[in-house]
C-alpha cells in the first residue's frame, strides 16, 4: 500500500499557483503601472494640498498657538461665564428650566439664521481654576440632546439622566468641592439627589471661580478631508441659584472666556431678574475634534483616487481568464478553484499593500513636515497611531483589492465588478461627506467604507463629534468581514462551476 503526503502536495501545488499568478500579474505592464499610479494618486494630492495650506498660512501670518489642557491634549475652552470666587470647600446648586439656541445659515439653503440647539450645546454650573483658558475644571450640565453630563478637564465625560430640559421638565444640578475632589449631582425635583460622578483635580488652588456657564459648539459639516462649521449660540434660563463658600461680597462677574462678537449675533451675555439668570454663550469646552488643526491622515486625501484605480486593476486581474476564454484550462486543471482564487488574492493583496505602504510612508511624514515648517498646527499623534495610519492605509487598499477580486470572480465581467466595488466602498464614503452627520455615521458603520476609520489618528471622545463612528480597528474589521464573505461566496460558486464542467 502506498501513502501520499497530501499536505505537502497541496502546499507545493499552491506555491506553484502563487508563482504562476505572481508572474502573470508582473508581466502585464498595464496592471503594474496601474498599481504604481494608484500609489502616486494616494500620496501626491495630499502633499499638494498640504503645500497650499502651508503657503496660505505663511502668507496670512496665522500661527496662533494651540491651547493645551491639563493633560497635554489640544483643547478648546470658549464659553460665557457668570461667576464668583469660592474659597476652600463649598458647593453650587441651580435649576435649569430652558435651553434654546440659534444656528446661522445651515443647509440646505444657507440663507438664514434659524432656531435650533446643537446636540452638544451645554449649560450648567462649573468650578474652574480661574478664568484662564485651558485650566482645570469640573462641570455639571444639561445638553442639547445628550442628557445631563458631568465633564471635567476637557476629555472626561460621565453620563447622567437622558432627555432634554424644559419648563415642564427642569433639571437641578449641584457641584460640591472637598479639597481637590469635586462631586457632581443631579435631581428632578431638587429634593432627591443622585450622584453622577467625581473628579479629582490635582493641584486645585484654594480660591477658584464657581458659577453658571453656557456654550454652544459650531455646527460641524465634514466634506472629504475638509471641515466646515457654522456659528451657533445657546441660551439657558437658571433659577434657584445657591452658593456656599463664596466671598462675602456676593458680586457676580461676567466674562466671555475666549469668545467675542460676530456681526449677526452676540456671542455672550447675561440678564438677571428676581433671581432668574438668562445666559447666552457660544464656543465649546472639550478636546479638539475634527475641526482642530490638520491631522496627519489628511495628507492621505489622495487615497480616495488611488482606491478607484486599485478597484479597476483588481477587476481586470480577476476577469482576465474570462475575457480570454481560458478559464477552463487555467483555473481548474488539477486544482480547486478556491486555491486559484487564494493565489490571486495573495498576489493582488501583496502588490497593493506594498504600493500603499510606500505611498503612505511618504505622504504622512512629508506632509507633516511641510505643515510644521509653515506654522500649521498638526494634532500630535503617538508613534504607534502614526504607524497604524500608514500601515492601515496600505491594508485598506489591499483588502479592498481582494474584495473586488472576489466580486469580479462572482460576476465574471469587469464593468459590473468595478461598479460593485465603487458602490460598496467609494460611494458610501462620498455620501458620508454630503449627508448629515447622523446619516453619514450610519453609512460608516454598516458599509465596507467603515474601513476608512483605520486612518483616523485623533483620539475619539464621546463629547466630541467625530467623522468616524467606529474605532479604527472596528471599522477596518467591518471591511474585512465583507471581504471574507465575498471570498466565501466566490469559492462556493467556483466549486459549483468546476463540478458542472467536470460533468
Amino acid at each position: 500500500m502506498t501513502f501520499r503526503n497530501t499536505k505537502n502536495t497541496d502546499a507545493h501545488g499552491f506555491a506553484q499557483l502563487l508563482r504562476t499568478e505572481w508572474t502573470k500579474f508582473r508581466k502585464v505592464r498595464g496592471w503594474v503601472i496601474g498599481i504604481i499610479v494608484a500609489a502616486l494618486l494616494t500620496a501626491v494630492p495630499g502633499l499638494i494640498i498640504a503645500t497650499m495650506i502651508s503657503t496660505q498660512n505663511a502668507n496670512s501670518g496665522d500661527s496662533s498657538p494651540t491651547l493645551v489642557g491639563p493633560g497635554g491634549e489640544a483643547v478648546t475652552d470658549k464659553f460665557y461665564f457668570v461667576h464668583q470666587t469660592m474659597t476652600g470647600d463649598g458647593s453650587i446648586t441651580v435649576r435649569v428650566t430652558s435651553l434654546t439656541g440659534l444656528i446661522t445659515y445651515p443647509p440646505p439653503n444657507h440663507d438664514q439664521i434659524v432656531p435650533g440647539v446643537v446636540r452638544w450645546a451645554k449649560a450648567g454650573i462649573i468650578i474652574k481654576d480661574g478664568i484662564k483658558q485651558g485650566t482645570p475644571y469640573a462641570a455639571m450640565m444639561v445638553t442639547g440632546s445628550q442628557g445631563v453630563r458631568m465633564q471635567y478637564n476637557f476629555i472626561n465625560d460621565i453620563a447622567g439622566y437622558p432627555g432634554s430640559v424644559s419648563t415642564e421638565s427642569p433639571r437641578w444640578l449641584r457641584l460640591t468641592r472637598s479639597g481637590d475632589a469635586i462631586t457632581g449631582y443631579e435631581s428632578m425635583d431638587g429634593i432627591q439627589w443622585v450622584e453622577v460622578g467625581m473628579a479629582h483635580l490635582a493641584g486645585l488652588p484654594s480660591s477658584v471661580q464657581a458659577g453658571l456657564f453656557v456654550t454652544s459648539p459650531r455646527n460641524l459639516e465634514v466634506s472629504g478631508y475638509e471641515r466646515s462649521s457654522r456659528f451657533t449660540n445657546a441660551t439657558a434660563v437658571f433659577d434657584n441659584l445657591k452658593l456656599q463658600g463664596v466671598t462675602p461680597s456676593g458680586a457676580w462677574s461676567n466674562d466671555g472666556i475666549g469668545i467675542g462678537r460676530l456681526p449677526e449675533i452676540s456671542t455672550g451675555g447675561v440678564k438677571e431678574s428676581n433671581g432668574t439668570f438668562t445666559v447666552t454663550g457660544s464656543g465649546d469646552i472639550a478636546a479638539l475634534g475634527d475641526e482642530g488643526g490638520w491631522s496627519i491622515e489628511r495628507s492621505l486625501f489622495g487615497v480616495f483616487f488611488g482606491l478607484i484605480l486599485v478597484i479597476v486593476v483588481a477587476a481586470l486581474f480577476a476577469t482576465a481568464e474570462y475575457r480570454r476564454n481560458v478559464f477552463r484550462n487555467t483555473q481548474f486543471r488539477g486544482s480547486q478553484g478556491g486555491h486559484v482564487l487564494a493565489a490571486k488574492a495573495t498576489v493582488i493583496g501583496i502588490f497593493t499593500f506594498i504600493a500603499g505602504l510606500a505611498a503612505a510612508a511618504v505622504a504622512v511624514p512629508f506632509g507633516k513636515q511641510i505643515l510644521h515648517s509653515h506654522g500649521v498646527y498638526v494634532p500630535p499623534a503617538p508613534i504607534l497611531s502614526e504607524l497604524r495610519v500608514i500601515v492601515g492605509t496600505a491594508a485598506l487598499l489591499a483588502v479592498t483589492a481582494v474584495l473586488v477580486l472576489a466580486l469580479a470572480t462572482m460576476l465574471r465581467r469587469i464593468i459590473p465588478a468595478v461598479v460593485s466595488g465603487i458602490a460598496l466602498v467609494v460611494l458610501p464614503y462620498v455620501l458620508a461627506n454630503i449627508l448629515t452627520i447622523d446619516a453619514a455615521q450610519w453609512l460608516l458603520r454598516l458599509t465596507p467604507a467603515a474601513g476608512f476609520a483605520i486612518q483616523q489618528s485623533t483620539h475619539q471622545y464621546p463629547q466630541v463629534i467625530s467623522k468616524y463612528p467606529l474605532t479604527p480597528w472596528a471599522g477596518f474589521a467591518v471591511l474585512c468581514g465583507y471581504t471574507a464573505l465575498a471570498l466565501g461566496l466566490s469559492i462556493f460558486l467556483l466549486n459549483r462551476r468546476k463540478h458542472k464542467i467536470n460533468e
